[in-house]
């Protein structure tokens, strides 16, 4: 029977090293407690580091057989592995990248071969619990070389990888030495999700100049498969914290802490010490307020909490040092005898008290300089059980996207957050009710175990619609049965575009001139085959570049044909009226003025906007205006848009491939048609095919056609095999 794999760099439990011996402290993140539904279930299991060194063999031992009992199994790390994979690679490298602090990056091979290697560590240990049916979900940036390296091993196993930090925009990503094999170890998963919309465009726009593999509408056509990429923005256990807030515990310590601060108003925050977090300029703001509203004075509190992190990393030490600093300086030039301005405290604190100070603020500030998805805001919000309350969230944090009623702040702009909280003490109660009322709505509705599900429904959704394509796909089995078909055929027929399907793409279109390969292939099978090309290249190129075959040719979609049995030059089969080019050409021309690299083909019945060699993110922006331009004007003169490879073609749309296709087989009986393209224009041809056509598109897009298969080499292996 199946089973769900998680995998994570931690495990949801801490192991502790004490008394001689180890003990395992469960983890309350949000990640564990949305994964539970899952990882508890029959025979899942949850693969990950326990949090600490253990080299002792028998030690070892035990707390596999321990963690076997919790559905859990570890990967042990060295401290050289915690040192150059975790502390080194992960965090001096991917972190400050992934959250815009270029000025932290470290570029260290040594750091990058440990990165491999543990990556390489949890492959080993998924594929010691790992079947060929199984679901393996990885999750985040410490594991991104994982999923190729799995699918590698198992290329039909179910693969998804989810990223909880932000996704950096592909200025950012491209600094990376390593970047390709990071992108193209995400892309062996089935399914990558982000929080935001943005990651997932940083995302594929990267994947796209770096890998050069196509997307669209959220699908990357790998060479055998596609790959769903989406934004799944995480929620919380938001019943937890909602009944947490109203428990006796947690009012007794409401109780107990509002005694020390009463009669004011508190802000909370709540951070892990990071650069990422904007602490420091969160104080700063907190002190231009005092600055400015001396009316405030003994009359509002910061709460703030650091929870310790990584405190040994020099930055992490510098920044922890700057915070007591201002912490300081703020508090000696404001406190009086019965006001404090800042109760620092550095430290985590325990989930009821966490609740305690949620339950009794009337603000909390949050506000990340960068932030993938920022938890604490919900919990937060989860918590006013009263509805009263203010949240002033960041819109660089992710969960700004969802929690609109918020007052959403800029925190570069110090003067924008010192406003804020000031608009924010003096809110209405009725007004304060409103938002935390809609925010509480959402995150209700979309709460942790909501995310896992409609997280794992989409990756269902991606194995059946991969299913689909490889059920179309020509394998050998297809392969051969097409060749059975073919040898027994007395009438044949071969419909085969040209760019993209018997020859690659060149930057350069005048230079994708037929090889001596693709010659002998087209000379062999027209001597047992009717061979039709069937291009939108112009007629000329095609006459020059297949002169003295014995074959038909259809050019420019099916305006110009030439039969071999004419021995002539190629016959209009349709004549248009060319009135409305002028227009559309004036349009053309204006983009490629702004568009490096774009240039104009005419043919006899279009104009064609070629963006081949233009720089990849500039190309399809500049595509994407001029499609909905030409989209706009083609209504008036009765012409179609047609997006290409690389390519905008504007034309009639009486005027295809297919009805071409269908005048040359008029009169005639076939016992055997084959048709192979590798564009949108090309589904024209499969739609006027008959049943019993063989049909093929190349590539692994959506297709009218009977069957997809994997590129032009494969498309050529096939034809020679007819030939034989």
């Amino acid at each position: 029977m199946s089973k769900t794999i998680i995998v994570s760099n931690r495990l949801p439990i801490s192991l502790r090293h004490r008394n001689g011996r180890f003990e395992f402290k469960p983890s309350a993140g949000g990640l564990a407690t949305g994964l539970g539904s899952i990882y508890k279930e029959g025979e899942n299991i949850w693969i990950g580091w326990p949090g600490n060194t253990v080299d002792d063999p028998e030690q070892r031992a035990e707390i596999i057989l321990e963690l076997h009992e919790l559905k859990m199994a570890p990967v042990f790390l060295s401290k050289e592995d915690v040192e150059e994979f975790y502390e080194g690679f992960s965090n001096e490298t991917l972190w400050p990248a992934f959250h815009y602090f270029t000025q932290y990056m470290v570029y260290n091979p040594e750091h990058w071969e440990a990165y491999v290697r543990v990556n390489q560590k949890f492959c080993d240990a998924i594929l010691k619990k790992a079947g060929p049916e199984d679901t393996i979900w990885i999750h985040d940036y410490q594991l991104l070389l994982l999923p190729q390296m799995l699918r590698e091993v198992l290329p039909n196993a179910t693969i998804a990888f989810f990223q909880h930090i932000p996704f950096p925009s592909y200025e950012i990503m491209r600094m990376i030495p390593w970047r390709k094999e990071l992108l193209t170890g995400m892309v062996g998963a089935d399914l990558i999700g982000f929080h935001t919309y943005d990651d997932m465009r940083h995302f594929l726009s990267a994947v796209g100049r770096l890998t050069g593999l196509s997307s669209e509408s959220g699908y990357i056509q790998a060479e055998n498969r596609i790959i769903n990429v989406d934004s799944f923005p995480m929620g919380i256990d938001y019943d937890k914290y909602a009944k947490q807030a109203k428990s006796k515990k947690t009012l007794r310590f409401v109780e107990e802490f509002g005694k020390q601060v009463e009669g004011q108003k508190l802000l909370l925050t709540i951070d892990r010490l990071d650069y990422s977090k904007g602490i420091p300029q969160r104080i700063q703001a907190f002190n231009q307020l005092l600055e400015q509203h001396k009316e405030l004075h003994g009359k509002v509190s910061m709460i703030m909490i650091v929870v310790p992190s990584r405190d040994k990393v020099q930055s992490y030490k510098e920044l922890k040092e700057e915070i007591d600093l201002l912490v300081g300086r703020i508090n000696s030039e404001y406190s009086t005898l019965n006001w404090v301005p800042v109760h620092y405290f550095y430290r985590s604190f325990p989930f009821d008290e966490l609740s305690a100070f949620y339950n009794m603020s009337d603000i909390a500030l949050v506000t990340p300089l960068r932030d993938g998805m920022n938890l604490v805001c919900k919990e937060f919000v989860a918590s006013k059980t009263n509805q009263t309350g203010v949240l002033i969230l960041s819109e660089m944090a992710g969960a700004s996207k969802e929690l609109q009623d918020a007052i959403l702040v800029n925190p570069n702009d110090r003067q924008g957050v010192v406003d804020a909280i000031f608009n924010a003490l003096s809110m209405p109660q009725e007004e304060q009710v409103a938002r935390m009322n809609s925010m509480q709505e959402s995150l209700k509705k979309y709460d942790v175990f909501q995310w896992v599900k409609v997280f794992m429904d989409r990756l269902e959704h991606v194995k059946q619609k991969q299913e689909e394509l490889t059920s179309k796909d020509v394998d050998t089995k297809v392969m051969n049965e097409i060749q059975a078909s073919f040898k027994k055929a007395k009438k044949s027929i071969l419909f085969l575009d040209y760019d993209g399907t018997l020859t690659g793409f060149h930057s350069d279109p005048q230079k994708a001139i037929p090889d001596e390969e693709l010659r002998g292939i087209v000379k062999e099978l027209s001597k047992i085959s009717q061979v039709v090309i069937i291009s939108g290249r112009d007629k000329d190129t095609l006459g020059k570049w297949f002169a003295g075959q014995n074959i038909d040719m259809i050019a420019e979609h099916g305006v110009w044909v030439k039969r071999k049995e004419d021995n002539g030059d190629f016959e209009l089969y349709a004549e248009i009226d060319d009135s409305w080019k002028d227009d559309i050409r004036k349009i053309m021309e204006y983009y490629v003025l702004r568009t490096p690299g774009a240039f104009i083909e005419e043919k006899h019945h279009s104009l064609v906007w070629h963006y081949r060699k233009v720089e990849s993110g500039l190309g399809d922006l500049r595509m994407r205006e001029l499609f909905s331009h030409l989209k706009y004007m083609a209504r008036g003169h009765n012409l179609q848009v047609l997006e290409g490879n690389m390519v905008l073609e504007i034309k009639r749309p009486d005027i295809n491939k297919g009805r071409a296709a269908t005048a040359m087989m008029k009169g005639m009986e076939y016992d055997f048609i084959l048709a192979i393209g590798d564009d949108w224009t090309d589904e024209d041809t499969f739609k006027a095919m008959p049943k019993n056509a063989y049909s093929i598109r190349v590539g692994y897009a959506y297709t009218q056609a009977n069957f997809n298969i994997k590129s032009v080499k494969q498309v050529r292996q096939l034809l020679q095999k007819l030939t034989l």
